[in-house]
């Protein structure tokens, strides 16, 4: 099984993501944030399952999509490392190799 490592931006994403919709709904945070987790914790067992990230067509630069969020991870020999957590509708964010 591969290694699953959170990026100091990917936590603090999810962390963003999680204080925003609490603003509406706790509850529903809390289900976004889950759903969020268990497609992450999936790539320990299929690290391939993602796709490869159309602005950037590096094979090693994959993502997962819960609507309406990218998860963006890089994939390494035994590790699956979760860069950034955005929502789809804004542009691919700078830096993110």
């Amino acid at each position: 099984m591969t290694r699953i490592l959170w990026s100091p931006q990917a936590l603090r994403d999810l962390e963003s993501i999680q204080a925003y919709i609490t603003l509406d709904s706790e509850l529903y945070a809390e289900l976004v944030v889950q759903r969020i987790l268990v497609s992450v914790e999936r790539l320990a067992e299929f690290p391939e399952s993602g796709r490869v990230v159309p602005e950037r067509n590096a094979g090693n630069l994959r993502e997962v999509i819960v609507r309406p969020y990218r998860i963006v991870y890089r994939l390494r020999p035994d590790l699956v490392e979760i860069a950034t957590v955005f929502r789809a509708s804004r542009l691919f964010p700078a830096g993110i190799e």
